[in-house]
């Protein structure tokens, strides 16, 4: 079994009505009935106002593949959650960050890039475009395809160039974006994918959870690692050197003791 981890910051779901009306469980449940006929997948969410924001050491050390919907709360998730979160993926967790996680914590610690982008809400037709079609996560996915309604993110998307590039977004206005982003980081996995936006139903779209399940397959650990930084005993003998100070300036080598 893949445990899977679905996390949400759930306040626009409580605080705007379209939202609350749409979503009125929250995004997270709405993705986690849909994955739920994957047998192979054990499913827990975890919100932002729980203890811990759902993400304790115990929750995460039983995670697989995180996935991670955030917006307008950003900045209320704890650093030490963060710090938590991203040792977890360098240790090998696969971690799924979902459109407007472009800018949560969690996504620029692990990019080291301040992951901006160009936006427009207007409702405007986007078409996806897969162009890694070899690419597990795009495992029965068509060539291309396309959501009525959509907030536009346009490039420059202020991101490391990936590792590889599955999706690419067109826009009705214009604009292009890369929507489906891999990386690996230690020893995990991340994938970034583009749609989610609150105010559209987005996560009922049966192609859009096919690919947020392939994702997770891709991103299952293929090992786990402890991050740390040891100190390494040498497998070989070495003799006893002597530092060579020789083209140290005579005025400071003087001054150096001597063991």
């Amino acid at each position: 079994m893949i445990k899977v981890t679905i996390w949400n910051e759930f306040r626009h779901e409580k605080k705007h009505d379209i939202v609350k009306h749409l979503y009125p469980d929250g995004m997270h449940t709405v993705i986690a009935r849909g994955l739920a006929g994957d047998k192979d997948l054990q499913i827990r969410t975890a919100t932002l106002d729980e203890p811990e924001h759902g993400l304790t050491e115990a929750v995460l050390a039983d995670t697989d593949v995180l996935t991670w919907w955030g917006h307008v709360a950003h900045g209320e998730v704890r650093d030490e959650v963060v710090q938590r979160v991203q040792k977890r993926v360098l240790e090998g967790m696969g971690l799924i960050v979902l459109h407007s996680g472009h800018f949560s914590k969690i996504f620029k610690s692990l990019m080291g890039t301040n992951c901006s982008l160009k936006w427009r809400e207007v409702a405007e037709k986007e078409r996806i475009w897969t162009i890694e079609p070899s690419h597990p996560i795009a495992a029965g996915i068509p060539e291309s395809f396309e959501l009525p309604n959509a907030e536009m993110y346009g490039e420059r998307f202020d991101i490391p160039t990936p590792d590889k590039l599955v999706f690419l977004s067109w826009f009705q206005g214009g604009e292009v974006f890369r929507s489906g982003c891999c990386w690996e980081r230690g020893q995990g996995r991340i994938f970034y994918f583009r749609p989610g936006h609150e105010t559209y139903p987005i996560f009922y779209n049966p192609t859009i959870i096919k690919i947020i399940g392939n994702a997770i397959h891709w991103a299952v650990p293929r090992i786990q690692k402890e991050d740390v930084c040891p100190n390494a005993k040498s497998l070989e003998v070495i003799p006893p050197r002597k530092v060579d100070y020789s083209f140290v300036p005579e005025a400071i080598r003087k001054n150096i003791p001597t063991a």
